[in-house]
């Protein structure tokens, strides 16, 4: 028994082994491409940061002056090798506008993104479960009917529009939460949090719903699950620990495979609540043609996508020999 259970742990440090290495070496690929388009997409924006900092009644020798300055006069291909060349020292660069590190914009905004991200999920879980499980015992009845034109609703509803909302009735009129900024401590955050991160979790309602609920249907017309209650174990018993912890695996690979859908909605979340989230910071950036921040930022999300795509991998390697391939 021993030299099983010794030989089937190696066999799946062998596998997470594998899948492992293979999304490793795909990491540095993709976030030299998510940085050469986010490079010529930001340069290929009218105006620039020159403009921002001379004003709009500058002469033309100042404004190359300060392009000389900046090294925003040398080709294009020069300054691209020369980012890549500050990456490769870990080095994000500095805004063009402030002076300030990009690595320290980062530090500073990132974790409120992940906390509203992180709190988005569970509340969308937290409504999602019970939902999709309420909708597959009731497949194809009323039930099942209103949970799915509700969530499809809230899918529909533009992320900016939902937000306002929720600041009129719930954070204005009802005054239960803040309607926006970023509260001290950690009840006063997360009384900060709710309606940002409730708007997020709408957003991505339906998507839990429709994928748990397709989930728990099947596992409901399994064989062992017949058996389960043919022994006479409670319902709730059945539900925990035969349906629902086979049919959420699914739907955590399906909330890392959406991350870069939450990262992209959080951007507008963000800034309909004033959140000082990397979101804002971003949208700041890219009006203010700061490109050097918008790049920095636009990296660290896709760093974050890829780092919890890998997660999901592991994950699912562990669960399913197959997909090691």
């Amino acid at each position: 028994m021993a030299a099983v259970t010794v030989s089937g742990s190696t066999s799946l440090g062998r596998r997470l082994g594998r899948v492992l290495r293979r999304r490793l070496l795909q990491v540095i690929p993709t976030l030299a491409g998510v940085s050469l388009v986010t490079f010529v997409l930001v340069r290929l924006l009218p105006g620039g940061p020159v403009q921002t900092l001379v004003g709009v009644r500058a002469t033309p020798a100042s404004i190359a002056a300060v392009s000389r300055q900046l090294g925003l006069s040398r080709p294009l291909i020069d300054q691209y090798i020369s980012y890549l060349s500050q990456l490769g020292h870990g080095n994000l660069g500095y805004s063009f506008l402030t002076g300030t590190s990009v690595t320290s914009i980062v530090a500073t905004h990132l974790v409120v993104t992940l906390e509203l991200i992180a709190l988005a999920v569970i509340l969308a879980l937290l409504a999602g479960i019970p939902l999709a499980t309420l909708a597959a015992y009731r497949r194809s009845g009323w039930e099942d009917q209103v949970v799915r034109a509700t969530t499809v609703a809230t899918l529909g509803v533009p992320s900016f529009w939902l937000g306002i909302l929720l600041i009129t009735y719930l954070g204005l009129r009802l005054n239960w939460f803040p309607s926006g900024g970023n509260g001290s401590g950690f009840f006063g955050g997360l009384d900060h949090l709710f309606l940002p991160a409730l708007t997020l979790a709408l957003t991505f309602l339906a998507v839990v719903v429709r994928s748990l609920r397709a989930s728990v249907s099947d596992i409901l017309r399994t064989d062992h699950v017949d058996a389960a209650r043919l022994k006479g174990i409670s319902r709730l018993r059945v539900l925990s620990r035969h349906i629902l912890r086979v049919a959420s695996l699914p739907v955590v690979a399906l909330v890392g495979l959406n991350m870069s859908y939450l990262l992209g909605t959080s951007v507008i979340v963000e800034n309909v609540f004033a959140l000082p989230g990397m979101g804002q910071q971003l949208v700041s950036a890219i009006l203010q043609r700061d490109f050097l921040v918008v790049q920095g930022i636009t990296l660290v999300f896709g760093l974050i996508v890829i780092l919890i795509s890998i997660a999901v991998d592991l994950v699912q390697a562990a669960l399913d020999p197959r997909s090691a391939g």
